[in-house]
């Protein structure tokens, strides 16, 4: 009778320490294991997350959500997500909470990214959060906006492909082999053009080397015009022309002179005889001085113009460039 009473006791004894491991388990599973700090965000979509969703901090776990309640705005519906921490854990004011699973197959948390603000959060303050990117929705997104392209822009386009190719099947069957003929005969006309260039090349060749050979023989007989030798003997007779106009100036202003004195005579007989006698004695010596210079100018000057219009008349190419040909007369 005391044995069974004593395996009761043990069995109960038993019970009551398994149930204790297990509410502890749950407890330190929660992470409802003591005192806690109240916290909340403000999320417009909280897809996965629910009661007892975890909180970590930079991957450490510190508490779970305690409650998610929606709240009508003007703007729309957001939730409000009251969370439970670990009593004086310190969140910096700048750290954001975000709305994330560690591994595409696991749950999603609430993970607070911390801040480096050297003030900590009040209990009952809110968390900035950060809007979560949900790969499966964007996924969708993209899918739906996939099949709008597909239905609204690739189709038409399709089609249009289909239309422009057969218009093209039908272009090539009916106007196609003119099209080759006309073709075939331009580029025949082409080839006839090539070959008749070709064939009056060498001629316009010729042409141009010969031009070329008639400016090089031109610019030889202007610069042989331009020699030295020539420019001297138009120099020495140029200057034998100005001496000699220079003194036939002479002569005429004398004889002007002598006519006004004449003019005088015959206006006024009377006047003084004795001095125009002097003065026309003085011309009369003056001129008999230098009648042989002005004789002599004259006669270079007879013997320049006649070499010169000889040479002109032996070889008419000296007013253009040259020296005058040699003469091979007998």
């Amino acid at each position: 009778m005391r044995s069974s009473k004593l395996n009761y006791l043990i069995v109960g004894l038993f019970v009551i320490v398994m149930a204790g491991v297990l509410i502890g388990s749950i407890a330190v599973l929660t992470g409802r294991t003591g005192a806690v700090d109240n916290y909340h965000a403000i999320y417009r979509n909280v897809t996965g997350v629910k009661f007892g969703t975890q909180i970590i901090y930079e991957g450490y776990p510190i508490g779970q959500v305690e409650k998610v309640t929606p709240e009508p705005q003007e703007g729309g519906m957001v939730f409000r997500i009251d969370v439970a921490i670990v009593q004086g854990w310190r969140i910096p004011q700048d750290s954001k909470v975000e709305i994330a699973a560690p591994s595409p197959l696991s749950a999603k948390t609430l993970s607070i990214h911390a801040g480096s603000s050297k003030v900590a959060l009040k209990p009952g303050d809110p968390v900035k959060t950060i809007d979560s990117a949900d790969v499966f929705g964007a996924m969708s997104s993209l899918a739906a906006s996939i099949a709008g392209l597909v239905e609204t822009e690739v189709k038409p386009l399709l089609q249009n492909v289909s239309f422009a190719v057969n218009d093209i099947n039908n272009f090539l069957i009916k106007d196609g082999v003119g099209l080759v003929k006309d073709v075939t005969a331009t580029v025949e006309d082409v080839k006839d053009l090539v070959n008749d260039i070709k064939a009056r090349i060498p001629p316009i060749v010729g042409n141009i080397e010969l031009f070329i050979g008639n400016m090089n023989a031109a610019s030889g007989e202007v610069m042989k015009l331009a020699s030295s030798r020539n420019r001297k003997q138009i120099e020495v007779l140029l200057g034998n022309m100005d001496k000699t106009v220079g003194q036939v100036q002479d002569v005429l202003d004398l004889v002007k002179k002598v006519a006004g004195n004449l003019d005088n005579l015959v206006v006024d007989p009377k006047q003084d005889i004795q001095a125009l006698l002097t003065e026309t004695r003085y011309i009369v010596d003056s001129v008999s001085r230098h009648i042989d210079s002005i004789n002599q100018n004259m006669e270079g000057a007879a013997r320049n113009m006649n070499e010169f219009s000889r040479q002109i008349r032996a070889n008419p190419g000296l007013l253009l460039g040259g020296s005058p040909q040699q003469d091979r007369a007998q």
